[in-house]
């Protein structure tokens, strides 16, 4: 199993018991290093310097310090020590304080997932809240010190076992009032063939059957650059403008009914080719 990244004991109530959190997901990327194309086709990697405009050089990273702008151009120093001084220490206890119903938890809210596993002799008490948590409907709150930072945490009954996720704070998630839908725009026709369309596009959830395309094509580009080969572009992917959006529905859905009605077709004349076969072999017996 993969390194926990926090080891301690969950606490509600008068229960606790030892547990350990493991990273669920990872976000994967090709990354790219800087580079120094010489004249004569060599290349060195780029190491990045730290320059101060005021004096115009470059000063060594032992002369920085941490600087916070509290006014236009006016600045106080942090020091590391200070920092140390205030942030939480590393906690060994996630307490739960509340439990609150799954449904008015906003996914908006969960920030990083992690797998929540019972450590050795907290295997009965973890099984007991999960049950209960997977029973219930009901998603637990709790807290916990780590990484130098102060978490409220999610936790949640998932298919094998519990899921913890870390949630953002309040005033970290941003307001934007531009963001609103007006519901009267919407004709109660178009809203049934947007339905129609929801309909023959349903599907169940497979996330294994999605995947990053464009790291996908990432790697086959380089790849081909480290065989000497010649990079063939992605095509364009063609919008049409809506100007009608009842048009724009009826075909779509057209588009969709076609390989079923193909389908559909194909097995339709398999069944005639088959009802026309014993026939033909009766006439044939007659002709004989």
């Amino acid at each position: 199993m993969a390194s926990s990244v926090w080891k301690g004991h969950l606490s509600f109530g008068m229960v606790s018991f030892p547990i350990r959190l493991f990273s669920a997901a990872r976000s994967e990327t090709v990354s790219f290093n800087l580079m120094h194309k010489h004249e004569d086709g060599g290349l060195s990697r780029i190491n990045q310097k730290t320059f101060c405009k005021a004096e115009e050089k470059e000063v060594p990273r032992t002369e920085l310090v941490k600087g916070y702008e509290y006014e236009k151009d006016r600045y106080v120093i942090i020091e590391d020590e200070d920092i140390k001084k205030v942030a939480p220490k590393t906690a060994k206890v996630m307490e739960i304080l509340e439990f609150v119903k799954a449904d008015q938890v906003d996914a908006i809210y969960l920030e990083s997932s992690y797998y929540v596993a019972p450590d050795e002799g907290g295997e009965k008490p973890y099984a007991l809240l999960y049950e209960a948590l997977r029973q219930s409907s009901f998603y637990a709150v709790a807290k916990v010190a780590m990484h130098n930072r102060e978490h409220i945490i999610i936790l949640r009954p998932g298919p094998k076992g519990i899921l913890s996720h870390t949630m953002y704070y309040q005033d970290e998630i941003r307001q934007v009032d531009e963001f609103r839908t007006d519901s009267s725009l919407v004709k109660d026709k178009e809203l049934d063939l947007a339905k129609m369309l929801i309909s023959s596009l349903e599907a169940e959830f497979e996330p294994q059957k999605y995947h990053d395309a464009y790291r996908d094509n990432l790697q086959k580009m380089i790849e081909a650059r480290i065989d000497g080969q010649s990079v063939v572009a992605t095509p364009e992917t063609h919008i049409a403008p809506v100007i009608d959006i009842m048009e724009a529905l009826k075909k779509s859905l057209a588009e969709k009914r076609k390989p079923a009605m193909a389908a559909t077709a194909a097995v339709s004349e398999e069944e005639a080719a088959v009802e026309a076969a014993p026939k033909k072999r009766a006439r044939k017996s007659r002709a004989g």
